[in-house]
C-alpha cells in the first residue's frame, strides 16, 4: 500500500513536469490567475471570463486549437468498454480479472491519442488528465483515511435500524461528500448486517448515501460544487433541493423497509453486548485527516488568489489540492490504527480496480461529452431546452458519463436560452436568483437534481458507486453485474422514484 501511494506521488510529479514542459504550455498567452479552466471545478471571479468545456460549447462548436468534433466511430471504445465491464465478471471472469487493466488503458489510449495525432487538439487530453487527477486523488485520500476508522454499531440490524443508518448516511453525505460518506460508512454497514447481508442492502446504500443523499450542499456532490464555484450561492441547493431530496429518500426508505422485512435477513445476528456503547470508534484521530480533506476541497484558484496555478494555452490548473490529498492519504495510512485496518479487512485492491477502470472511462468518454456540448450549444439543442428536457437529458447522460461536466454542459445550455453565460459569475448569480431570467431557477434545479439523483442508475454514474461495490465484494458480498444492477434494481426501483420526483416538482410547473 505504501508503494501504491509512492507511485501516486510519482505520477503527480510527472504530470506537473509534463504540463510545464509541454508545447501546449507554451502556446498562446497566459491566462490571468483568476481565469481558471478546470473541467470539474470551473469557477470564475466576478467580471472574469473563464474558458471551459461548457463555455466552449456555448461559444462555438469547435474551440480554438481544435480541428472540430471527433468522428462517430470514436464512441465505439466507450461502448465496448462498458460492455466488457458489464459482461467480463460473468462470461470470461478469468480473462477479465487478469487483463482488465490492460483493456481499460488500451481503449483509453486509443481515444486520447486520436485528439493530438489526428485532430491536433492537446486541450481535451489535458482537460481529461486534470479531471482524472482530481477524481483519483480525492478517492485515494478518502479511501485511505476511512480505512483507518473502525466504526462498531452495537445494535441488531433490524429493518428500522438499517433505514435509520441509511438516512443518517444521507445527511452525513452533505457534510463530507457522497464519496467521503460512502468510504466511511460502507464497512460498518456491512458489519452491522453480517450474517444476513444481501445485495439489495448495498444497492440501497449506493442509492441513498452514495448519490441521492448529497443533493443539499455543494460539498455533497461534485456537480453541485462546480455550480458553487461558478457562482451559485452556497445555500441555494439546500433551499431548492430539500423537498425533492426528502421525497426521494422517503420513497427509497419505504421500499427498502418493505424489502428488508419481507426477506427477514437479519435473524442470525451476533449477540449484543450490553456493556458496550451503541457506537464505538477506533482510530478517531483519522477524523482530523477527514477535516483536512474537506478543507482542502476549497483550496481553489477560483476562490483564493494566492493558490498557484500552471498555465498552458488557454487553460490553467492548480495541483495544490491534489498534492494535499495524496499527502493526507500517505500520512493517514502510515499513522493508521493497525487494529482498525485489520478489522476493516483493508487492502489496496478496491482502490486499484477503480483507479484503473476509470482511466478507461475518463479517456473513452471524451467524444460523448464533446458531442453533448456541441448539441447543447446548437440552434436545435437550444430550441428544445426546457426544465423537463434538462431534467431527463442531464439525468440520462449522468447515468453513464461523469456527472460533473454533464452538469456544466446542460446548465450552460439552459443559461444560453436566456442569453446568459456560465462563464460570468454575475450571470450565474442572476440565473440562480430567478429575478431576471424566466424559469431559470426551475431549469437550474432540474439540472442539479438530475445530475445527482441519476448518478445511481449505473455503477459508473458516480465515483463512489464502483468503490462501494468493490469494497462490498472484498468483504464477501456477492454483488450483481452491471446489467443486473440496472434491470433488477435501477429500472424497477429507482427509475419510478425519479419519475415521481419529476411529476411532483417539474412536469406540471
Amino acid at each position: 500500500m505504501v508503494a501504491l501511494i509512492r507511485r501516486s506521488f510519482f505520477y503527480a510529479v510527472v504530470c506537473l513536469l509534463w504540463c510545464v514542459v509541454s508545447p501546449v504550455a507554451r502556446a498562446g498567452s497566459p491566462v490571468p490567475k483568476r481565469v481558471v479552466a478546470q473541467v470539474q471545478t470551473g469557477g470564475t471571479a466576478e467580471g472574469s471570463a473563464r474558458p471551459n468545456t461548457a463555455a466552449a460549447a456555448m461559444g462555438s462548436h469547435a474551440t480554438e486549437g481544435q480541428a472540430g468534433l471527433p468522428p462517430g466511430w470514436l464512441a465505439i471504445p466507450f461502448v465496448v468498454l462498458l460492455l466488457m465491464i458489464a459482461t467480463g465478471p460473468l462470461l470470461y471472469a478469468k480473462f477479465w480479472h487478469q487483463h482488465y487493466a490492460k483493456v481499460a488503458i488500451l481503449w483509453s489510449i486509443l481515444v486520447v491519442a486520436y485528439y493530438p495525432v489526428v485532430l491536433h487538439d492537446w486541450a481535451k487530453p489535458i482537460e481529461i488528465l486534470m479531471e482524472y487527477t482530481q477524481f483519483i486523488a480525492l478517492i485515494a485520500a478518502l479511501y485511505m483515511v476511512s480505512g483507518g476508522i473502525l466504526i462498531v454499531v452495537n445494535r441488531r440490524a433490524t429493518p428500522f435500524v438499517n433505514v435509520g443508518f441509511l438516512l443518517i448516511g444521507a445527511v452525513i453525505a452533505n457534510l463530507i461528500g457522497t464519496t467521503g460518506a460512502s468510504m466511511l460508512l460502507i464497512r460498518p454497514y456491512v458489519r452491522l448486517n453480517q450474517g444476513g447481508i444481501r445485495a439489495y442492502h448495498i444497492i440501497f446504500f449506493i442509492f441513498m448515501v452514495s448519490n441521492v443523499g448529497g443533493a443539499l450542499t455543494p460539498i455533497g456532490d461534485p456537480p453541485l460544487f462546480l455550480g458553487f464555484l461558478s457562482g451559485v450561492p452556497f445555500f441555494w441547493t439546500l433551499q431548492h433541493n430539500l423537498l425533492p431530496w426528502l421525497t426521494a429518500l422517503l420513497l427509497l426508505s419505504a421500499v427498502f423497509y418493505r424489502l428488508d422485512r419481507r426477506n427477514n435477513c437479519n435473524t442470525a445476528q451476533a449477540t449484543i453486548d450490553p456493556n458496550q456503547p451503541v457506537l464505538h470508534l477506533v482510530g478517531k484521530h483519522n477524523l482530523v485527516w477527514f477535516a483536512m480533506i474537506i478543507g482542502a476541497i476549497f483550496i481553489d484558484p477560483n476562490i483564493f488568489d494566492w493558490v498557484p496555478v500552471l498555465h498552458y494555452g488557454h487553460h490553467a490548473f492548480s495541483f495544490v489540492r491534489e498534492l494535499i490529498f495524496l499527502s493526507v492519504a500517505w500520512l493517514a495510512y502510515h499513522y493508521a490504527d493497525r487494529y482498525a485496518l485489520q478489522e476493516n479487512a483493508f487492502s489496496g485492491d478496491p482502490l486499484r480496480e477503480v483507479a484503473v477502470l476509470f482511466v478507461g472511462i475518463f479517456g473513452t468518454m471524451m467524444p460523448a461529452l464533446q458531442w453533448i456540448s456541441d448539441f447543447a450549444g446548437s440552434v436545435t439543442g437550444q430550441g428544445i431546452i426546457t426544465h423537463n428536457t434538462l431534467y431527463w437529458g442531464t439525468g440520462i447522460c449522468s447515468s453513464v458519463l461523469d456527472n460533473a461536466p454533464t452538469y456544466l454542459n446542460f446548465a450552460a445550455a439552459g443559461m444560453a436560452t436566456c442569453g446568459a453565460s456560465i462563464t460570468a459569475v454575475t450571470d450565474v448569480q442572476a440565473f440562480a436568483a430567478g429575478g431576471v431570467f424566466q424559469n431559470s431557477v426551475l431549469q437550474l434545479r432540474a439540472v442539479s437534481i438530475a445530475s445527482v439523483f441519476f448518478g445511481a442508475m449505473t455503477y459508473i454514474g458516480n465515483g463512489p458507486n464502483f468503490m462501494v461495490r468493490a469494497i462490498a465484494e472484498q468483504l464477501g458480498v456477492r454483488m450483481p453485474s452491471f446489467f443486473t444492477y440496472i434491470l433488477r434494481f435501477s429500472v424497477p426501483i429507482l427509475l419510478p422514484i425519479l419519475v415521481v420526483v419529476w411529476l411532483l416538482f417539474f412536469a406540471f410547473v
